[in-house]
């Protein structure tokens, strides 16, 4: 994989999201980044986004990404697998706080930088989650 590619870019994100370093993924951001969820909620700038993801990773402290496959169409790069966490770490017997679902990802990389992060994926295990811990 070629260093600096579209594809080489949007893997180092996912690193970053994955070893839960704020500062690498705000580096790896242009300053109109825009961030959607996978219920079309969006946000934009890097300011934002970093509390965004500070706060995630307080919600979920091992949230991870496993990518299975990746397709590259010049700057737009779609990634597909698995994304997972525990519920603000919260252990139980029966792993009961823990989720692990498909997911998908299109990045869209200019100037070597990620400018749009968009994910595609059910979140509601996620909420009942949440919401049985409230």
């Amino acid at each position: 994989m070629e260093t600096g590619s579209s594809k080489s870019i949007a893997i180092e994100f996912v690193k970053a999201i994955n070893g839960h370093n704020v500062e690498d993924i705000v580096n790896l951001m242009t300053e109109d980044h825009v961030f959607i969820d996978g219920y079309g909620n969006t946000s934009y700038g890097k300011n934002v986004i970093k509390e965004g993801w500070k706060g995630y990773f307080e919600l979920f402290p091992d949230y991870n990404i496993e990518i299975t496959d990746i397709v590259e169409n010049d700057a737009m790069i779609g990634l597909f697998g698995f994304v997972n966490a525990t519920y603000k770490n919260i252990k139980d017997e029966s792993n009961s706080n823990f989720w692990r679902i498909p997911a998908s990802w299109k990045a869209l990389v200019e100037n070597k930088k990620i400018k749009h992060w968009q994910v595609y994926c059910d979140y509601s295990k996620l909420f009942k989650i949440i919401d049985k811990n409230k």
